[in-house]
């Protein structure tokens, strides 16, 4: 038996079990959302009439004096009746959105880019709409283990979806399948699209100078975010870091190198942090927020977006501030390895 489910003037119905966020996600109702597992807080909202279920709400993200407060993670809890909550924080709860929703996609091409690295292409039987920047979920053929990949595809992009995967020793979906027993025409079950670090919809999307700063595989939303923002704005002005330990950790630099012949606005700058650049080389060393600092006398004005390891988004964050970007203005996506112990968010 179902329960209805009310964030302001949207309501949808949310089955026996089934989390809050799904439901409003599946109806096609936006809540802020991000790891999906608990472990951020982003989706953390108020229940304000009836009573939920907490199920596996970790007490780190919701201790027990949130949860008497009547805080809930809407990822995590399900509802005991018809419930009404409100999404603290967040304006925009209950606007429409892609439609969260469950497809099946045929492996088409798995290809070594880079150390440890492989590009995944995953042809869908249906379109999925999606907003740049987001990612999707699959279950890893034959452990049923769920794993996060960024798409970097743009919206346009809907039946093949491009992974970038990072090998993570030992780990049930990057080591034992994507590096190991894959093979072009496995079926896959995936769910999406998930996230809020995405570009906006055109209508909301200024036209704004782009600071983009990419860690590692990082690189895949940012890839979707800003060949996005210049199929809108050929001319849009953006500059676009991306660190890694060393040459043969970079990839995509072809790629790039033509986006930017063909956008005079964009400059893309590799960064290496473990060895040296040799003489003549377009690449810089040491660490891609240091290079942003460097290279920016101001950023007034201007949007950022950080991908990758906790560390380098957070030096990020303080590296736009530095140059003084409004911080609405900071997007962010903190990647850890998709097999990791305790990962919480979409992992490339």
């Amino acid at each position: 038996m179902g329960s209805s489910v009310t964030v302001g003037d949207r309501t949808v119905e949310c089955g026996a079990g089934q989390p809050l966020l799904d439901a409003f996600l599946r109806a096609g109702v936006w809540m802020p959302n991000s790891c999906n597992q608990g472990t951020c807080g982003t989706c953390k909202l108020r229940v304000l009439e009836g009573d939920v279920d907490h199920r596996g709400s970790p007490l780190d993200t919701l201790p027990d004096a949130e949860r008497q407060a009547g805080m809930a993670l809407a990822c995590q809890a399900s509802p005991r009746g018809d419930v009404v909550v409100s999404a603290p924080g967040a304006g925009e709860a209950g606007r429409s959105t892609h439609a969260l929703r469950d497809l099946v996609a045929t492996v088409r091409e798995v290809t070594e880019v880079a150390r440890d690295t492989r590009r995944v292409l995953l042809g869908l039987d249906e379109p999925l709409a999606f907003s740049a920047g987001q990612y999707v979920e699959l279950v890893v053929p034959g452990s049923g283990a769920r794993r996060q990949y960024s798409l970097a595809n743009t919206p346009e992009e809907d039946k093949v979806l491009e992974l970038h995967v990072r090998r993570v020793p030992g780990g049930v979906a990057s080591d034992a399948w994507l590096f190991g027993s894959v093979a072009v025409g496995d079926r896959v079950e995936l769910t999406g699209p998930l996230g809020d670090f995405h570009l906006p919809g055109e209508s909301d999307d200024e036209g704004e100078p782009m600071a983009c700063i990419a860690g590692g595989t990082g690189l895949a939303p940012i890839l979707g975010i800003v060949r996005t923002a210049l199929l809108r704005r050929p001319d849009r002005e953006i500059v676009l870091y991306h660190g890694v330990r060393g040459r043969d950790d970079l990839y995509d630099v072809d790629r790039l190198a033509e986006l930017q012949a063909q956008h005079p606005g964009l400059r893309f700058v590799p960064v290496l942090s473990d060895e040296p650049v040799p003489t003549g080389s377009a690449c810089r060393i040491g660490f891609p927020t240091d290079a942003f600092v460097e290279d920016q006398a101001s950023a007034r004005g201007w949007s950022g977006w950080l991908c990758g390891p906790p560390a380098m988004v957070e030096a990020g964050v303080k590296a736009f501030k530095r140059r003084r970007m409004a911080p609405r203005q900071i997007h962010r996506e903190k990647f850890t390895p998709a097999d990791a112990p305790g990962s919480g968010t979409a992992a490339a």
